[in-house]
């Protein structure tokens, strides 16, 4: 998967479309354990890398996630077409540490930037996006009472940067609501025994620039709660950010996962390097 998209990258310079971006150093977010850009829970408003109209820009990222019972892996990566159209893939391993065994998923997304801007439009920057989520293997969800293995989530995010808010810093402010069937992010298949059907749910981000080149908020991303196996929690984070350069950057997190497929206070650490062209 991931070495298809870097086709699709080698072809678009073969075109003679060059990979570069214009707009200002962290204006394009991180990436997000889905693909997205965005926080490391949450996709924003902002598309990925630095490309303005006119524009490509690419990103690649692998994150880890170790948490008490469990270990995340992920790892992907997003075109950003003339800031109009971003285009991800994302796959994910989740190691059973305590239980055994993984579960892997992979997916696939694209974000459509509605209107705005995130540093000077009154209302920041909206984009509306779907991520197609497809578990390699869906024999264990199943078994726990998933109705599918693969299922669409549909999101709208708004993202504003606020100018001199806090202590003359700038402020970062994200929205998402999100229609989706994922058990844990589609983990654990989609629709379940208590609600087959969609939930619409919302995710929140805030963060302070203490310089233009370090951020540190705090993420929240609410879940659906579809299988009686095993209940659902919200997901929580507190995170910083470095950007070292347009190219490279370093995003850390301390989660609260909550209860996951039963086994219950699942906290860790978080770390993603992402790579920009």
């Amino acid at each position: 998967m991931i070495r298809d998209a870097l086709l699709v990258i080698a072809l678009c310079l073969f075109a003679g479309q060059a990979l570069a971006g214009s707009r200002l150093l962290a204006t394009g977010g991180v990436s997000q354990i889905e693909g997205a850009a965005g926080g490391g829970l949450s996709p924003w408003g902002v598309l990925a890398g630095s490309a303005s109209e006119g524009e490509l820009a690419a990103t690649a990222f692998i994150s880890t996630a170790p948490l008490s019972d469990y270990t995340l892996t992920a790892g992907g990566i997003a075109l950003n077409v003339h800031d109009r159209l971003e285009l991800s893939l994302a796959h994910q391993h989740l190691a059973l540490d305590t239980l055994g065994g993984r579960l892997e998923q992979q997916i696939a997304g694209a974000k459509l930037r509605l209107f705005g801007d995130l540093l000077y439009h009154p209302w920041g920057v909206w984009s509306l996006g779907v991520q197609h989520k497809r578990l390699d293997d869906g024999s264990l969800p199943r078994v726990i009472g998933a109705h599918d293995v693969q299922g669409n989530d549909i999101y709208l995010s708004g993202s504003k940067l606020v100018f001199a808010a806090l202590a003359e810093r700038n402020l970062l402010l994200n929205l998402t609501l999100r229609s989706t069937r994922a058990n844990q992010g589609g983990l654990l298949g989609f629709g379940g025994d208590l609600e087959p059907g969609r939930t619409l749910v919302a995710e929140g981000s805030v963060g302070l620039f203490l310089t233009p080149r370090w951020i540190i908020g705090a993420e929240y991303r609410q879940k659906p709660d579809n299988l009686s196996f095993a209940r659902e929690d919200d997901w929580r984070s507190l995170y910083t950010a470095y950007f070292f350069s347009p190219q490279l950057s370093l995003t850390g997190a301390v989660l609260d996962l909550g209860a996951i497929a039963g086994l219950e206070h699942q906290h860790g650490g978080y770390l993603s390097l992402q790579f920009a062209l």
